[in-house]
């Protein structure tokens, strides 16, 4: 693993980064996506055997190739289980040239001042350690924004980079993801309160350390621009947030230098029943629409 060739062709941002990394709360939605039934598998075991069977059909795929997918974000259990025989980021990066990233956040607290904090991670230090000697080269970990309420959003923020700061001293890169719920109301005066809030953390930054962010696709154009171009920030990457995939890349291509991180999004239209060729096609379908518009402006 060379840190450099992975810091390089995230920066260079050439592709799109494909988010993986459904966990168990959320698994039983991305398997009936997928044409998988909750009465077709029976208990969480045979449950993450058959996401880890999705994981792998897509990440094995001629379509799933570093050429366009520059990063893939990973479940836990992801992380721990092999493809083809090969530990799952070492394939990613052996065979695929894809960055792998491991999704770290234990989920939400309830709603505060309008914000869904992370709740809290026992055993970080010894997961960040265990992924560090896996290959895995960053992390993400992801808080909600349900309303433009600037205390909320600041202990967002606060939390968001003071886990960052431990991600960086195990040696890895951390995307720090404090999404903005596409649906409320007041998106943008959240987004607004959100920009100034991380520009206070980036400008306090040492000059020789970087995170990237992940952020719900803004109200306004290039609104996040200031983020892409500070020198603190490796990459801005953009999660779909519940648009459909069209609509997701219609308006990432309007937003310069920022990429995609898709997970519905990207494996939109995929199923379980569909012959390999069937699959593929599907996929490729998906990862060229992501890359050009990850690409785009």
């Amino acid at each position: 693993m060379s840190i450099q060739e992975m810091t390089a062709k995230i920066g260079e941002g050439q592709g799109f980064i494909a988010a993986l990394d459904q966990s168990g709360g959320s698994t039983p939605k991305a398997l009936k996506l997928y044409g998988i039934e909750e009465n077709e598998y029976s208990g969480e075991e045979q449950m993450f055997d058959l996401i880890h069977e999705m994981r792998s059909r897509i990440m094995t795929s001629p379509a799933f190739t570093g050429e366009k997918v520059i990063g893939a974000i990973l479940f836990e259990m992801t992380m721990d289980r092999m493809v083809e025989g090969k530990p799952t980021p070492s394939y990613l990066w052996d065979v695929k040239g894809v960055v792998p990233f491991l999704k770290i956040d234990k989920g939400l607290e309830a709603e505060e001042n309008g914000v869904q904090l992370m709740k809290p991670m026992p055993g970080l230090d010894d997961l960040l350690a265990r992924a560090f000697k896996l290959g895995v080269f960053g992390t993400k970990e992801r808080s909600v924004i349900n309303a433009a309420n600037p205390e909320g959003i600041k202990a967002v923020v606060d939390q968001q980079f003071a886990v960052g700061d431990q991600v960086i001293a195990a040696g890895l890169m951390p995307i720090l993801e404090p999404e903005v719920t596409i649906t409320i109301a007041d998106k943008a005066e959240a987004e607004a309160i959100l920009r100034e809030e991380i520009l206070k953390h980036l400008d306090a930054m040492p000059e020789d350390k970087q995170v990237m962010l992940k952020l719900s696709l803004p109200t306004q154009a290039n609104f996040y621009k200031p983020l892409v171009d500070h020198p603190r920030v490796l990459k801005v990457v953009a999660l779909s947030g519940g648009y459909a995939r069209d609509e997701a890349n219609d308006i990432l291509s309007k937003n310069t230098g920022m990429i995609a991180s898709f997970s519905r999004a990207l494996s939109e239209g995929l199923s379980a029943k569909q012959s390999d060729d069937d699959f593929n096609a599907t996929l490729a379908v998906a990862v060229d629409g992501i890359y050009k518009a990850s690409i785009a402006g």
